[in-house]
This record gives structure tokens, C-alpha cells and sequence, in this order.
């Protein structure tokens, strides 16, 4: 699937105006500046009107921005294509056993998104775990690959890699490999301590869970205000784990330093998104539209990336179980 944003347009043209655009003319008015004609056909004033009348100017800056908007959109339509997997390598059937806000489930979600990989979502009960019970491995994401179980985040990924996308583990010392063991070790530990930092913002975060589970309305209830509990007071814990004292200053200070990491490109993998830009927008994007995501682009530069990433992932690949 091939795909420009919005905001790539909107810089063509506001470029080719001069950085000054205004949207608010109808569609009529644009037709007759391109054409020389409305839809109803009343042609010879009109045409003189808009080539050699006093809108001359204006209508031919109009077509020469969406002209230059066609050309760009074509670039950018080859910088953002995707890279499916050959439709022979796509697994039969895949499940994944989740927590709808769990970070490292949403980075799981965010590769099979991106790939375009077909998956079923079974949501568990965090407190009574009943879904999973068949498993000896007791977190979550496990995935379910034609029958095949498979543990941990950074494994499942590197083993669909693997298996689908025919692509080997990087190197230790690499780029995309330092990023994603910064995400597993330093960001996933800010984000709890922020989703969960009072009693508001938990239940904000239960409810949205909540929401998204197949649980009977007793399961919502319980799961929502019991879960909200313990994870207000685990979220303390590990606050005092790693050293927080400010939570908000801690995921400012990390959606800054992966800005910086980008040292101006699109994506750290450059025109496309590797390993580990799936990575930060997966744990990232469960986030995004609660209070604390809101204030994190609010209060850093994060915001572009994260556009940028929403539109290249895409629609999600998930399909009904």
C-alpha cells in the first residue's frame, strides 16, 4: 500500500504560495481556475476571467502547486511504500494473546500492522489470566503462529523475521539493534509510572483496556477499578526502581533523545521505518491519545515522527476471531 501524508501536500502547496494557503475556495471556483470552465459549461467569460482577468495570478499558482503536489506525491508514494511479505510466506494463522495497553503487545501489533500480516486478538483477563491458562508461559504477547507458540517481543519479531520476511538477526554493535534494546530497557520502564501516575490517569487507562476486551460487564467493572489499583501502586514501585523522580520529565527526556537519535532523517531507518522505529511507535501508540501521550507531544518534537509513522503502519492488519 502506497501512501502520502497529509501534511507532505499541504508543504508542497504552501510552498508553491508563497508559504500562505487557504482552502476556503469551492471546488467550482478551483475547476474553472485549472480549466477554464464550471460544470455547467458557461466557458468563454469565465475562461477569460480567470487567464487574463485579475485572478490570472492566483490560478496559475494554484495549478502550478498541485502540479508540483503530483510530482511530490509520486516521490513520496515510493519513499512510503511498504514492503509486504511475498503472499506464499504469509503464516495461515496467527493469534495473539494481548493486553490491549500493554507496550510490548502494541510493538508486536505495530510490526504485524506495518508487514500487513492478517492476526486474531485474544484479549486476557490480567487478573484471572483464564485465557492463557493452556500456556505454561504466563505473560503476555505470546503468538500463535500456525500452531507454533512463540514468547517475548523482541523474539517474536525477530523469529517472524525470520520466518516470513526471510531476514536475518542485525549485529550486535548495530544501530537498529542498540535502539531496540533502548527501548526494552529504558522507555518501556518510563510509561507506567506516567499512564499510571494518579488515580485518574489509571482509571483512564483501565478504561480504555476495558473497552477493547471481550469481558462480560462484572469482568469490566473488576478488571477496571481493581487493575487501576494495582497498577497505581506498581507503577510507584517501579518508579522507585528506576530512579524517577519527575514522570513526566523522564518521558519528555526519552521522546527527545529518540528525536535526536534521528539526527534529521524520516525514520531511523532512514526513508523507511526499521526494527526499531516499529519498536518506539509500538509501546508509544497505546499511549498516544491518553493524557500522558497528549502531553508528550504537546511538550516535545516527537509529534512529526509519530505522524509520520501513523500514516506509513497504516490501517491495522487485524482480523475478526
Amino acid at each position: 500500500m502506497r501512501r502520502i501524508t497529509s501534511s507532505v501536500l499541504l508543504r508542497t502547496l504552501s510552498a508553491a504560495r508563497g508559504g500562505a494557503i487557504s482552502f476556503s475556495v469551492p471546488n467550482r471556483f478551483l475547476q474553472v481556475a485549472l480549466y477554464g470552465s464550471s460544470a455547467g459549461g458557461a466557458r468563454a467569460p469565465r475562461r477569460w476571467w480567470f487567464t487574463y482577468g485579475p485572478f490570472a495570478g492566483a490560478s496559475l499558482g494554484v495549478a502550478g502547486a498541485l502540479a508540483t503536489a503530483v510530482a511530490t506525491t509520486s516521490a513520496y508514494q515510493e519513499v512510503f511504500a511498504k514492503e509486504p511479505p511475498p503472499p506464499e510466506a504469509l503464516p495461515n494463522d496467527v493469534v495473539l494473546y494481548q493486553y490491549e495497553a500493554c507496550p510490548f503487545c502494541n510493538k508486536v501489533k505495530a510490526y504485524l500492522d506495518y508487514y500487513d500480516i492478517p492476526y486474531k486478538v485474544v484479549e486476557v483477563n490480567p487478573l484471572s489470566k483464564k485465557e492463557i491458562k493452556w500456556s505454561e508461559y504466563k505473560k503476555v504477547p505470546i503468538l500463535m503462529v500456525d500452531g507454533e507458540q512463540l514468547n517475548d517481543s523482541s523474539a517474536i519479531i525477530d523469529m517472524l523475521g525470520e520466518k516470513i520476511m526471510s531476514k536475518k538477526k542485525a549485529g550486535e554493535d548495530d544501530e537498529e539493534t542498540k535502539w531496540r534494546r533502548w527501548v526494552d530497557n529504558h522507555l518501556v520502564h518510563v510509561l507506567s509510572p506516567n499512564i499510571y501516575r494518579n488515580t485518574s490517569e489509571a482509571l483512564e487507562s483501565f478504561d480504555y483496556i476495558t473497552s477493547n476486551g471481550n469481558f462480560s460487564f462484572t469482568e469490566k467493572i473488576t478488571v477496571k477499578y481493581a487493575g487501576a489499583a494495582a497498577m497505581y501502586f506498581v507503577s510507584k514501585n517501579l518508579k522507585k526502581k528506576y530512579n524517577i523522580t519527575d514522570e513526566r520529565a523522564a518521558l519528555y527526556e526519552a521522546a527527545e533523545t529518540w528525536v535526536d537519535a534521528l539526527n534529521g532523517r524520516e525514520f531511523l531507518g532512514g526513508s523507511k521505518p526499521n526494527l526499531a522505529d516499529l519498536a518506539v511507535f509500538g509501546v508509544l501508540r497505546p499511549i498516544r491519545y491518553l493524557r500522558s501521550g497528549k502531553d508528550m507531544v504537546e511538550h516535545t518534537r516527537i509529534g512529526d515522527w509519530y505522524s509520520r509513522m501513523e500514516s506509513v503502519v497504516g490501517e491495522s492488519a487485524r482480523v475478526n476471531a
